[in-house]
């Protein structure tokens, strides 16, 4: 290999040094039958253990594994989908193999609606709204993505204000992702003027010290139900 092709490579090597805190939150179960649970996954927790041995804990791992006193062990849970390290909230797990792949073809066509409850900085002019803008990797900044119209893949959100708060301006919103991009709805939130609370990644000078956790839960999923085939919509209530 020549030397400068060499140096390519090791340039675009990405490392992941990061390592978990402990998240002593449980992963709460919201709803279970034969093929599915919804569960409540806390700020803080990895949704699958890392390649990093130290990052072993996980929504995964504890559903395979039980959680004493909380739940029990579901040995063929799979997750069809995840929610980043900070955010909060609803998933749907499957409990076997039909199940999973069910709802896996749900979450690639595209047909699962979910709704995200999330805190951003300041007040938003209008009452709902449309994000468009398209997202790329930050091949520079792993994990980090960026707005970029011409490598990035297109992403969709919508957005209607629950509510304004003072002392300081802060406006409490529902997102509707209309596609499902790595950090969404935060790059699209900063991208706006308006970041959410907490995050590290994405935030101005102020916003990411205003809350002590990132502030995005996943309120809702609609989606068919695996075995019945009838609508299912699941909800978990916010905590901020």
């Amino acid at each position: 290999m020549k030397e400068d092709s060499r140096e390519k490579l090791i340039n675009h090597v990405i490392v992941d040094d990061f390592v978990a805190p402990k998240c002593d939150d449980l992963v709460g179960i919201i709803y279970q039958d034969d093929d599915i649970l919804l569960i409540n996954k806390p700020s803080g927790l990895l949704s699958l253990s890392g390649k990093n041995p130290l990052n072993w804990d996980s929504v995964h791992y504890r559903l395979v594994h039980g959680q004493e006193g909380e739940s029990p062990p579901f040995p063929e849970a799979k997750l069809p989908h995840r929610l980043d390290f900070g955010t909060s909230g609803i998933m749907v797990v499957g409990l076997h193999a039909e199940a999973s792949k069910s709802l896996n073809k749900q979450f690639q066509a595209r047909t699962i609606k979910k709704d995200y409850v999330a805190m951003l900085e300041g007040w938003l002019d209008e009452d709902e709204g449309r994000v468009s803008a398209s997202i790329a990797k930050d091949k520079n900044h792993f994990p980090k993505v960026i707005i970029c119209e011409f490598r990035g893949k297109p992403a969709i959100s919508e957005y209607t204000v629950i509510k304004r708060l003072d002392k300081p301006h802060r406006s409490l919103v529902k997102f509707s992702p209309l596609t499902g991009r790595t950090h969404q709805l935060r790059i699209h939130s900063q991208s706006i003027g308006h970041p959410i609370l907490g995050c590290d990644l994405y935030h101005s000078g102020e916003s990411q010290q205003l809350a002590g956790r990132l502030l995005l839960h996943a309120s809702d999923l609609y989606f068919d139900h695996p075995s019945s085939g009838e609508p299912f919509h699941g909800t978990c209530s916010c905590s901020f």
